[in-house]
């Protein structure tokens, strides 16, 4: 998208309608409000050049194309039959059209075949499948985090208070789509033939929910989410705007009750969501480890990587985070470590480091799963039998169809975790500093540029309609600045940290326990 500035410029200064509105609006007395074209056009730029540059430089193609993972070649018939010491045998047309259906070529399993490795360049990527999805997702995660730096550059050197955070809505959007992609992978498991994939998102949506109303009936005092508080908040807000509009006797219809009930369904949404991927983060960390046998740095970083979720639940627990360091005991007497808001912003700083982490060791764990390929050989070898080559084909071929597939279940979560929490930190007014001062729960009202009287006299006749025309972008600009000031009043900092701090949570819950299931079925009932 190219903006010639200067042509609009020249274009507004001649235009009829633009050249008498224009002097009307009254910014000088809102000085940050002239300002907030610049978020909006950081945020269009953006979206451009995404959707501009996808086809010729793309992050997500790069990861998996770099050069740096390795896929199996599948072997052809003429080399399983060299292999087994036959020739292949040939057939013309007369001899299949008289058996019909031909009969698979078979070998024995015990061949001593080895895979041919190929480093996965682009052309390979065109036939993985949710490639388009993959790419697509973590393109605008890559993108929402170069938006929202930049509005964090911005909030720093201007006083932006007023303003409406766009990174914000990146963002949410970012968590939003990471959770779409989930979906759409768990629907291809319910549209498959086998119930088996449907029954484990099934049982983990049920154990999930069973967790969920364990954890949202346990106080503040051990679990500091802020909900509590928060659905306070909420409710007053509600009824004080339903008031405001002219509704006196109207009251919730809901109760805390119901609102927790409904946040545990979804909580049961999102733990079948996360199964799959919890299991294959097992799978490929107990590879990777094994891959990695002589580099014990590297074993060190994957067992941080795999552990930083229980990180994150236990930062939520006050009594073994936020107490212990702001009471920390010290012989007779406690001392005070790390004050409350600096706390906050700590954990914040950690949350991020450990998905950094985890994204840093993303091709380990991808080259654990592309070594699956080798490993089922090397299992079909000590087995005894005959085997159809076409499987042996289509097996070595099945893990590098699947690889995005599974480089998004590794991806997503850690998404959902570094948006959320950076989400937290922009709509719960938390700061990155650590010398700054409890910040409020409530948000300044939104004030949009107001428009100035017309004066009565001065127009062309041909600019009659002018008037009329400006008393409706009044109205607009007042109902929108209604709108947005009754949004933040309602949704404010002390209900939003509760909700994406608890989102932030509950995702690393549900890795947790899918992952931990995970290194049990694959390290104990697999072997077994």
């Amino acid at each position: 998208m190219q903006i010639d500035f200067q042509f609009f410029l020249s274009s507004a200064e001649h235009a009829p309608c633009v050249r008498h509105v224009l002097p009307h609006i009254n910014t000088a007395s809102h000085p940050t409000e002239a300002l907030i074209g610049i978020q909006l056009v950081v945020s269009l730029l953006a979206a451009s050049v995404m959707q501009r540059m996808a086809p010729h430089c793309s992050f997500a193609r790069w990861l998996v194309c770099n050069g740096s993972l390795f896929r199996f070649k599948h072997p052809s018939e003429g080399e399983l039959f060299a292999l087994a010491g036959k020739q292949m045998p040939k057939q013309n047309r007369r001899d299949r059209r008289q058996n019909g259906e031909n009969k698979p070529l078979t070998v024995p399993k015990d061949i001593d075949l080895h895979l041919e490795k190929a480093p996965v360049n682009v052309m390979d990527a065109l036939v993985l499948r949710f490639f388009l999805e993959y790419q697509w997702l973590v393109d605008f995660a890559v993108y929402a985090m170069g938006v929202f730096l930049f509005t964090e550059c911005y909030y720093s050197v201007a006083d932006a208070s007023k303003e409406v955070n766009i990174g914000a809505f990146w963002c949410v959007l970012t968590v939003v789509f990471g959770l779409k992609a989930l979906h759409t992978l768990m629907s291809h498991y319910f549209r498959s033939e086998e119930g088996g994939e449907r029954s484990v998102c099934l049982a983990f949506g049920f154990l999930s929910l069973l967790v969920a109303m364990l954890v949202l009936v346990v106080r503040e005092d051990y679990l500091e989410f802020g909900l509590e508080p928060g659905f306070s908040s909420l409710f007053d807000n509600l009824e004080t705007f339903a008031k405001h509009q002219g509704y006196a006797d109207w009251s919730i219809p809901v109760t805390k009750l119901s609102v927790k009930l409904g946040l545990a369904a979804v909580c049961a949404y999102i733990g079948s969501l996360l199964a799959f991927p919890g299991l294959r983060l097992a799978q490929t960390h107990l590879d990777a480890v094994q891959m990695n046998s002589d580099r014990p740095l590297i074993q060190i970083l994957l067992h941080m990587s795999f552990l930083s979720p229980v990180v994150v639940l236990v930062l939520w627990v006050k009594p073994i985070a936020r107490d212990f360091l702001a009471n920390a005991p010290m012989g007779k007497t406690s001392v005070t470590l790390v004050s409350s808001a600096a706390f906050d912003s700590m954990r914040l700083w950690i949350i991020v480091a450990l998905c950094a982490l985890r994204l840093a060791l993303t091709r380990y764990h991808l080259q654990a799963y592309l070594n699956l390929a080798q490993k089922w050989v090397e299992q079909m070898k000590k087995e005894a039998g005959r085997i159809a080559a076409i499987d042996i084909q289509r097996k070595v071929t099945r893990v590098f169809c699947y690889l995005t597939v599974v480089t998004l279940q590794y991806l997503v979560p850690i998404l959902l975790i570094l948006f959320s929490t950076l989400a937290l930190k922009v709509l719960g007014n938390f700061s990155w500093g650590f010398d700054v001062e409890e910040t409020p729960g409530v948000t300044p009202a939104l004030v949009l540029p107001t428009a100035a009287p017309v004066p009565s006299g001065g127009l062309d006749e041909d600019e009659d309609g002018m008037e009329d025309m400006e008393e409706d972008i009044q109205a607009t600009v007042a109902r929108l600045s209604e709108t947005f000031a009754a949004l933040r009043s309602v949704l404010t900092p002390l209900f939003l940290r509760g909700l994406f701090a608890f989102l932030t949570w509950w995702v690393a819950a549900c890795q947790v326990i899918s992952s931990l299931f995970g290194v049990y079925f694959h390290q104990y009932l697999m072997q077994n």
